[in-house]
């Protein structure tokens, strides 16, 4: 454990902080009732405050991010007819099936968090399909209750105390939210647990839904199409792979059930905006791949990109 001026030791256990590269990198223990819905969960801060453009990938997540410094500049999704969101702190992002490209100025202190679908579906109480391919303020999601939590989050240096404030108000909207669907839990715990392998047709006799309704009630619930679903999930599969470095893109292209390597090469084009080889190859930011040269070249803070 190395604890700093930010740190300290209180909830579900101590807090940790490291140094990876360019960032500061605080975790603590997940709150029990708070684990079965995440995937991730880490507060975070720039050593030294460095401008950067990066491209946020896919992860099959939904995400939470509580910004408690420099907001950022522009956030703006690839393939879609929009102009990006402008300036934007605190936001809430739902599943997506592309990429999008991030900027900041430098200076980012924030918390990140990782939900599984359904565990989005509870804790912001809408249809996930609202959120597909967006990342929206949080106010405009979690209420205006939200934005006087971001505030008392970034009053306090403790990231204990930080964490105790936002596991409270997760634990309080998680109580209230609705129950996913029987079924298209099942659903989704059949096709993540297949890497986004097993046919759609095979989810719905197993579930005894027809397809049309499965993917009705599938896409409302989880944010993507089960076809979009496994896309992606078959794209973070081979990303692991990719990360492992002990497989050839051929090898990947089979065990994630590619047809063959140039399949994988234009998913990736479509899902993540970059090929195999430059995916690997890229800088780090959290969460993030680099993009400029703007990015601290050392911030390489997780082991798999968004």
């Amino acid at each position: 454990m190395v604890l700093g001026a930010r740190g300290t030791t209180a909830g579900t256990g101590a807090v940790e902080i490291a140094r990876l590269g360019g960032l500061w990198r605080v975790t603590r223990p997940w709150h029990p009732g708070l684990r079965p819905h995440l995937r991730s969960y880490v507060g975070y801060w720039e050593a030294v405050p460095t401008p950067y453009e990066a491209r946020l990938v896919p992860t099959g997540c939904a995400t939470l991010l509580i910004s408690l410094a420099e907001p950022f500049t522009q956030l703006r999704r690839l393939g879609m007819r929009d102009e990006g969101s402008g300036s934007i702190g605190s936001l809430v992002v739902g599943l997506e099936d592309r990429p999008a490209i991030c900027t900041h100025p430098g200076g980012q202190e924030a918390i990140r968090v990782e939900f599984t679908p359904l565990g989005a579906y509870r804790l912001f109480g809408m249809p996930m399909s609202e959120l597909t391919n967006l990342a929206v303020e949080i106010r405009d999601v979690l209420g205006p209750g939200a934005g006087e939590l971001v505030e008392r989050m970034a009053a306090t240096r403790d990231w204990a105390a930080r964490f105790d404030l936002l596991d409270a108000a997760l634990l309080d909207r998680l109580g209230l939210g609705p129950d996913p669907t029987a079924e298209v839990d099942q659903a989704w715990q059949l096709l993540s647990g297949s890497a986004g392998a097993i046919p759609i047709a095979r989810i719905a006799a197993e579930v005894g839904w027809s397809q049309g309704y499965l993917i009705r009630r599938f896409t409302q619930q989880i944010g993507l199409t089960p076809k979009a679903s496994a896309r992606v999930l078959r794209f973070r599969r081979a990303v692991t792979l990719l990360g492992r470095g002990t497989a050839s893109l051929t090898e990947i292209s089979t065990a994630c059930g590619f047809y063959d390597q140039a399949h994988l090469n234009r998913e990736f084009r479509a899902i993540a905006g970059t090929t195999p080889g430059r995916m690997v190859a890229a800088r780090r930011v959290e969460g993030a791949v680099a993009l400029t040269r703007s990015a601290n070249s050392s911030k390489t803070a997780s082991a798999e990109a968004r």
